[in-house]
């Protein structure tokens, strides 16, 4: 078997100021062609395990453009159709293959193209025809098409909320292309539009049980896949939102039947799985008194600081946290990784040891409140710092650690990104299970390594960049036709 494959990835929060442009995707990391060998480790770890399955096959992997960027405002069209087009001429410089297999994300927008991925799926299905399966591994903050649907072959979302199972999704794909190319199975679609807006935790109940509940319908007779896609709510474009999706072994009917099924089971779920967010100062009590706990009270309070996420676009570099922190002389505690290009010229020229006045974060707007200025001392450069993420390693640049009074540590990072793993701080020096509080510029991603060295995981609303307040988003392309916007988008007759 003969198989292209090509990974182009970015989430669009069509809210962000700033635009997604070239630079973004450097800064991660471009590869034409050769990703599986250069970065292995990141940009290219999804097609180095994909590499391992087909090796094991003894087929054959064309391996194409490989790349992603923070999420951020809308991609600038020019560099979307730029990569797009060399994944195209890719992919007929390889003719023939077998099957075409893609990691996007599913919330990709450019400027004029809201659906980035399914204007790729479609240029692909015009090149290699009806009679080659295309499928697409996407994001489970994805928005599900039409187009994607009527481009590709199958599609399949991730499950988990931290991202724990990308390589299982990838696997899984695969072999269903496999087997579609060997005309052993005819993949089906069928989707149910729940007509909700919002963010679900797979790390706890109920949400925990409905992916028990999707992978049992995967084992009934004739069902190759369910997926869920939660949809990013930070995403203006026209068909935004949840959506529940099966794929059959050409049996519409039965993937009707089921779509529809799960589909209103997940609906009926809705007043149970939102996310469990609190004010700074609630989250703080809630800390201190957890931490009164005595010999059982072990590891330090994980907040998470949930709307100043650059996983979903957000600047990273607010201080409404931090700022109370300071306010409330809360002694021993972390926070990180804040965006700060300027304080870390500024500590990096001053070197260790350095006692200075710093200015921090509050750089990029309204969102990010004031900057907060701090007597630090400077205790660690590191420079190209990296912190595990899901399975791969995740870049932050030049870090520096700086400490101010009462023991309170702060991470500076010159690449914007989330808080994944734990070595994001330990790798730069400083210890957690030490610390009173630990608080994270993450909404979900970190729980895979946090939530075990944590007495307590607690997430926290600010006035930063992504409103968790559903339905207020000002959609002007989404219907507002959703819940929690609208309490029964459906009607009484359908749920």
């Amino acid at each position: 078997m003969r198989l292209f494959v090509a990974h182009l990835a970015t989430e669009t929060n069509t809210f962000a100021a700033a635009p997604t442009g070239l630079g973004d995707f450097e800064e991660i990391g471009i590869h034409h062609g050769d990703a599986s060998v250069r970065d292995p480790e990141g940009v290219g770890a999804f097609i180095r395990y994909l590499r391992g399955l087909i090796d094991a096959d003894g087929g054959e992997l064309v391996e194409s453009l490989s790349t992603l960027a923070q999420p951020g405002g809308r991609t600038v069209r020019h560099v979307y159709e730029a990569m797009r087009d060399e994944i195209l001429a890719d992919l007929r410089a390889a003719l023939p293959v077998d099957a075409v297999q893609l990691l996007l994300h599913g919330a990709m927008a450019a400027e004029g193209v809201d659906d980035c991925e399914g204007d790729l799926a479609a240029h692909i299905r015009e090149i290699v025809g009806p009679g080659v399966p295309i499928g697409l591994e996407l994001d489970l903050h994805c928005h599900f098409t039409e187009r994607m649907r009527t481009a590709a072959d199958v599609i399949i979302a991730f499950k988990e909320y931290p991202h724990t199972d990308t390589d299982e999704r990838g696997a899984e794909l695969y072999r269903i292309l496999k087997d579609a190319a060997l005309g052993k199975v005819r993949p089906v679609t069928a989707v149910f539009d729940c007509k909700m807006v919002g963010l679900w935790h797979t790390t706890r109940e109920p949400m925990q049980g409905f992916v028990r509940r999707m992978q049992a319908i995967e084992r009934a007779p004739g069902v190759l896949s369910v997926s869920l896609g939660h949809g990013f709510p930070w995403g203006d474009v026209p068909e935004a939102g949840a959506k529940l999706w099966v794929v059959t072994d050409n049996d519409p009917a039965l993937a009707q039947t089921l779509a529809q099924q799960l589909g209103r089971e997940f609906w009926a779920l809705r007043e149970r799985i939102g996310p469990e967010a609190c004010s700074i100062d609630a989250a703080l009590d809630a800390a201190f008194e957890s931490g009164a706990g005595g010999a059982d009270a072990h590891g330090p309070a994980v907040l998470a600081d949930v709307a100043d996420n650059p996983g979903g676009g957000a600047a990273g570099d607010s201080t409404f946290i931090l700022r109370r922190l300071v306010e409330r002389r809360v002694a021993n505690s972390v926070v990180g990784a804040i965006w700060d290009l300027g304080a870390i010229h500024v500590c990096k020229g001053a070197g260790v040891g350095a006692q200075l006045d710093l200015r921090i974060g509050g750089k990029c707007g309204p969102a990010s409140g004031q900057p907060l200025d701090l007597r630090v001392t400077v205790r660690a450069i590191v420079p190209n710092h990296s912190q595990s993420a899901l399975g791969t390693r995740e870049r932050l640049g030049d870090c520096v650690w700086v400490e101010a009074a009462g023991g309170l540590h702060i991470l500076l990072c010159s690449i914007r990104t989330q808080t994944y793993g734990t070595d994001a701080f330990t790798g730069a020096g400083i210890s957690l299970a030490d610390k009173a509080i630990v608080v994270v510029k993450s909404t979900q991603h970190f729980h895979a390594e946090f939530a075990p060295i944590a007495r307590q995981v607690l997430y926290v609303t600010t006035p930063g960049a992504m409103s968790f307040d559903f339905a207020a988003i000002p959609y002007r392309l989404r219907s507002p036709d959703y819940w929690p916007r609208v309490p029964d988008p459906h009607g009484l007759s359908a749920i």
